[in-house]
């Protein structure tokens, strides 16, 4: 068995007691077998004989997926993610080896929190998203879509009346149903279509796109509650650059999917992990980016607490941000 099975093997039966020593395993392979983190690393001086827990291993910082394809070992991109981005900018590029592995993972993270995908009917008000090639956030949704029982689910642009009936129909029929939407969009549709809903979840996936002023998470969860007459709204995190996501039911705070982990990271050392509570970078380790890179270091602020959730408090300002960021510009 190779070292990329062994660590697949392990990734399908992981537990979450095995999680850190599972961790060190894939560090020591993409150390290795990715040249851009290993030279990364090389500029640190912090190889993989110098890291003992998962606490001490560096994060790549998350906008190097602008400027590299970043791969442990050497394959043929099944696909590639994108990022969204205004006109003019560079977007994150994430490659896909295995994308029915990347859509497992999903499933996987979706039934630990809410059950099979299959049980609920999956409206997605994606426009943004569906307006554009490479979305990660798309393909997981039409996978979910694709294996819901329920035959009214799919996809909306801005075909909010046909929306708001198969909603009501819903509710009526009292179907378990899942609107999955990007932010302006559902803050368009519940203008338009309020309603009473006992038997949705609302889950947004956060993001403006430039179409509304931004707000607070709890701004934008106060209108929706509202319209909707819900007393949660819930939100999912995920971002091109990850292979698993995190979910709210609204009380602000995220729990990871189990082959995801959050810590944070002090503004001023990006080496030194902050204590509980504490407010800080956002560092992920996502096990399930096996074949890319599972430690990155993102551009988002936040805490954990001490049930192992976060909340992300907003975006990290580069002027408050020290040391790994000088090595970014010697890749």
């Amino acid at each position: 068995m190779t070292q990329r099975n062994a660590l697949l093997a392990a990734l399908r039966g992981l537990k979450s007691d095995q999680f850190d020593e599972l961790a060190l395993q894939v560090f020591r392979y993409q150390a290795t077998m990715n040249p851009v983190y290993a030279r990364y690393l090389s500029l640190l001086g912090r190889g993989p004989e110098k890291i003992k827990t998962i606490q001490e291993i560096p994060g790549l910082p998350i906008r190097l997926f602008k400027h590299y394809r970043l791969q442990s070992d050497d394959w043929e991109p099944a696909q590639v993610f994108t990022s969204s981005g205004t006109t003019g900018t560079q977007t994150s590029q994430h490659a896909v080896r295995d994308l029915e592995a990347y859509l497992a993972n999903a499933r996987k993270g979706f039934r630990q929190f809410y059950g099979p995908v299959e049980n609920y009917c999956i409206l997605a008000l994606l426009p943004a998203y569906l307006e554009r090639q490479g979305s990660s956030l798309v393909a997981m949704a039409q996978d979910f879509i694709n294996r819901s029982k329920y035959e009214q689910s799919g996809f909306f642009l801005y075909e909010h009346e046909a929306l708001a009936s198969i909603l009501k129909q819903n509710e009526e029929k009292g179907i378990p149903t899942l609107l999955l939407g990007v932010s302006f969009a559902l803050l368009d549709f519940a203008a338009a279509y309020p309603m009473a809903l006992q038997h949705t979840i609302v889950m947004e996936t956060g993001g403006m796109k430039g179409r509304r002023k931004e707000m607070t998470r709890d701004e934008l969860h106060g209108i929706l509650k509202q319209a909707f007459g819900l007393g949660e709204v819930h939100s999912e995190y995920g971002m091109t650059e990850l292979f698993s996501q995190a979910y709210s039911k609204g009380a602000g705070w995220f729990t990871s999917a189990a082959t995801m982990r959050v810590q944070i990271q002090d503004l001023t050392d990006p080496f030194a992990t902050v204590r509980t509570g504490r407010s800080g970078t956002i560092q992920i380790i996502d096990l399930a980016n096996l074949d890319t890179i599972s430690f990155i270091a993102t551009e988002d602020l936040g805490r954990v607490n001490a049930e192992g959730q976060f909340a992300v408090l907003g975006r990290v300002d580069y002027s408050d941000m020290r040391g790994c960021n000088l090595m970014v510009s010697d890749l």
